[in-house]
């Protein structure tokens, strides 16, 4: 047990919490609505920089805040993180929040980020790296972390204990504390036939810190735990029967697909806060382990849907792994099979009878949805041109040329204008990379830590004599963009009221600048002469060399309309005074 996980584990007393999410942005700064807590994904903030960061630093003032990881995959035998941990690292030491936490899983190969939470073979090799990382969390961000039961598609043949025992091995190794994940025990329980409320009976009482509480999608196939319905009535009853096992600790109701009006968000954890004040009115706290729970208690088990007792034959081939290498060739294996069907039948060989190809059908939809979903949030009007399912089709074909390389997905996508480039089947848009590098630098910009502008009274009080000698730096934010292809107008025609019609001739050259002079990344159309000045200065160039390269291109270059726009879309931060001759 590493130093930092020895601190008391009393989880604190923060009731019931909401998950912060980007559409419910301005209704908590406006309208600070009642919520004991919030809980943000850790790497949405990583940046620490743009309208998300100081949505949260303002947030922070009022609500306690809990850091929820979904990237780090600390049991990925090959491919963790070291860089995304001091990122993590980074973020945990600025927020200072009060919970923090991950989930029990991998999602690393040694070639690529999964990007998704991918179940663990339950055996004591396993348990050993998941201590050695979980130690190697705790240390570097000197505290205590929760970690999160997941909710799985397919179990293993190599599996030594249940998810619940597993997690009280790891808890008492490392003394790291539960996230206990009401909704997954139940999908779980559907998807294995596996008994949530014995779950719960093998976790000691005192080292629960939080629950969380979500909706989740009954399908032919299984049961999905996609964040995006109301909590189910079993569900509830589960929350009941968890708060009399582990008392009362910070609860969480989750809603991350299809987010409802914020009302109904707070109306679920006023659910919540009314069994959360029941069980604290009769006293509830941790009590003795028992091997069973009440049969009072008792929850209805459903059956998995589509579940068989059949054994594939190929079972019998598949033993228990041994050692982290096994391990390593194992996630190895499961990676490659989300690409290539050929080896579906080995994945499915080394799980649990019963767990069909359509189960590891999920995790694979799971990831070209992923990817999907991504590269739509940065480029919008690339997926306007070419519509939905072809650019369905160049997800997966990007996804498998450049697999992401950062637990971030935010920084999936940078390579995307390049891949487009060199991909035949858009070779009819030629203008198509140009258009992608437009929308990335604006995805980026959002991103980009603040700056204070430079104001027109410290540009007016540089001496005239000095101006062409000084050197102007740029917003972070600020990108600036040239293309041969009509980009700028196209990109403006996609956009709501801006009055640019779609071109009628795209082979033609355009030149913009991306800025941010409050929160919101804008577009701005520029002319090839204030392109020219405004690259020179991001290159470190004085005023005067800025000017030269301008009027070169346009004579009748206007100094004092570059300058105002310029100020008045913050692209201009400081200003030093270059020594003669520099």
């Amino acid at each position: 047990m590493t130093a930092p996980a020895q601190q008391a584990r009393a989880a604190p007393a923060l009731g019931v919490g909401v998950g912060l999410r980007a559409p419910h942005y301005r209704q908590f700064l406006d309208q600070r609505p009642r919520a004991g807590w919030l809980e943000v994904h850790t790497e949405n903030y990583l940046d620490q920089g743009g309208w998300d960061w100081h949505v949260l630093e303002r947030l922070r003032r009022d609500y306690p805040l809990s850091l929820h990881g979904v990237g780090l995959g600390l049991g990925s035998a090959r491919g963790f993180s070291a860089a995304h941990l001091a990122r993590v690292r980074a973020l945990v030491r600025r927020v200072e929040p009060a919970l923090v936490s991950e989930h029990l899983c991998w999602g690393a190969v040694a070639d690529r980020q999964l990007n998704d939470l991918l179940p663990l073979v339950l055996d004591e090799a396993a348990l050993a790296l998941m201590c050695a990382r979980v130690d190697q969390l705790q240390e570097a961000l000197g505290r205590q972390v929760l970690l999160e039961n997941v909710s799985t598609y397919v179990r293993f043949q190599a599996d030594a204990m249940s998810e619940a025992q597993f997690l009280a091995a790891l808890a008492a190794r490392t003394g790291c504390g539960l996230l206990l994940d009401i909704n997954n025990l139940y999908v779980n329980q559907c998807n294995h036939g596996e008994d949530a409320l014995a779950a719960m009976a093998a976790i000691p009482p005192g080292i629960v810190g939080e629950m969380h509480l979500a909706g989740h999608l009954v399908t032919p196939e299984a049961v999905i735990d996609h964040h995006g319905a109301r909590v189910a009535e079993p569900v509830w009853r589960l929350y009941e029967a968890a708060l009399r096992r582990f008392g009362v600790v910070p609860t969480l109701i989750e809603w991350d697909t299809d987010l409802p009006p914020l009302q109904v968000l707070l109306a679920e954890a006023d659910k919540a806060a009314a069994l959360h004040a029941a069980a604290t009115a009769r006293g509830a706290a941790p009590v003795a382990a028992t091997p069973s729970a009440p049969a009072a208690l008792a929850v209805p088990v459903a059956p998995a849907p589509n579940a068989t007792n059949e054994t594939n034959a190929t079972n019998a081939t598949s033993g228990p792994m041994a050692g982290e290498g096994a391990l390593a060739s194992a996630q190895q294996l499961f990676a490659g099979a989300l690409l290539d069907d050929a080896l579906a039948a080995q994945v499915l060989a080394q799980c649990k009878p019963g767990q069909r190809a359509h189960r590891l059908a999920l995790y694979r939809g799971n990831q070209s949805a992923t990817w999907q979903k991504t590269l739509a949030a940065a480029y919008p009007v690339v997926l306007a041109l070419v519509g939905e399912d072809f650019f369905g089709g160049l997800a997966r074909a990007y996804g498998r040329a450049q697999p992401p390389d950062n637990p971030d997905l935010n920084h999936f996508g940078a390579r995307f204008g390049a891949f487009l480039r060199d991909f035949p089947h858009v070779a009819q848009f030629p203008y198509l990379p140009d258009l992608a590098a437009l929308e990335w630098a604006l995805h980026r910009a959002h991103y980009a830590p603040a700056a204070e502008p430079l104001s027109a009274a410290q540009l007016a009080a540089i001496a005239p004599e000095q101006l062409e000698l000084t050197r102007f730096r740029l917003h972070p934010a600020v990108r600036l963009l040239a293309s041969e292809w009509a980009v700028v107008p196209l990109w403006q025609a996609h956009e709501a009221d801006s009055g640019v019609a779609f071109p009628s001739q795209l082979q033609a050259s355009s030149h913009a600048l991306v800025a941010r002079p409050h929160w919101r990344p804008l577009l701005l159309p520029l002319d090839a002469a204030s392109h020219a000045a405004l690259s020179v200065l991001a290159q470190g160039g004085t005023f005067g060399a800025a000017l030269d390269a301008a009027f070169a291109l346009d004579q009748q270059f206007d100094v004092a309309a570059a300058l105002q726009q310029w100020l008045a879309q913050a692209v201009l931060v400081a200003s030093l005074v270059a020594p003669e001759g520099a």
